[in-house]
């Protein structure tokens, strides 16, 4: 039993129809990929703002707590259990992970021996470039989360640079 030619044409064409479908398929399947990098990216971007947020209040109530002087924390670790008061303050639940990195390693902003900010340590380029809050106003344009310093927003210490300028100092 032999084909017809007419029969061998179309088995042709279907073959072919059926790789640019799984051609088409795969490129969709791509788009969808990138997609959920970028929406995923985009969540750990928020997450680090927040716990950003986060440092810098604990580093705010730190340096004001009543009747003592004003001084930033020497380590992270102080933030957590404050021991200058009786009973103890904590005015951070736990040292987090940083989003970016997934370590709990976060680079440190120190002027006069304290900690003033905290910043991530990757390198990678922010997705998000402008449209921040006025406390985080710093962070526009900034080509790298290392460049996103979370420090208290207002007047700094005597002899304390403001943390941006002190950033860019320490960045370059």
């Amino acid at each position: 039993m032999r084909p017809t030619k007419q029969l061998r044409r179309t088995g042709g064409w279907t073959y072919l129809c059926l790789l640019m479908v799984v051609a088409m398929i795969g490129l969709g399947l791509t788009a969808v990929v990138e997609m959920d990098a970028t929406m995923t990216r985009r969540e750990k971007e928020a997450e680090l703002l927040a716990i950003g947020h986060q440092f810098r209040e604990a580093i705010r109530r730190y340096r004001q707590v009543p009747g003592m002087e004003q001084a930033y924390p020497a380590a992270l670790e102080n933030l957590l259990t404050d021991n200058r008061t009786s009973p103890p303050t904590r005015h951070l639940r736990k040292i987090f992970v940083d989003p970016m990195t997934v370590k709990a390693e976060w680079g440190l902003v120190i002027a006069n021996g304290g900690i003033v900010g905290v910043h991530s340590l990757s390198q990678m380029t922010p997705i998000k470039q402008d449209g921040f809050d006025i406390d985080d106003a710093s962070f526009y344009g900034q080509q790298s989360y290392m460049r996103w310093i979370f420090g208290e927003v207002g007047p700094t210490p005597r002899g304390a640079r403001p943390v941006s300028r002190l950033a860019d100092a320490i960045l370059k």
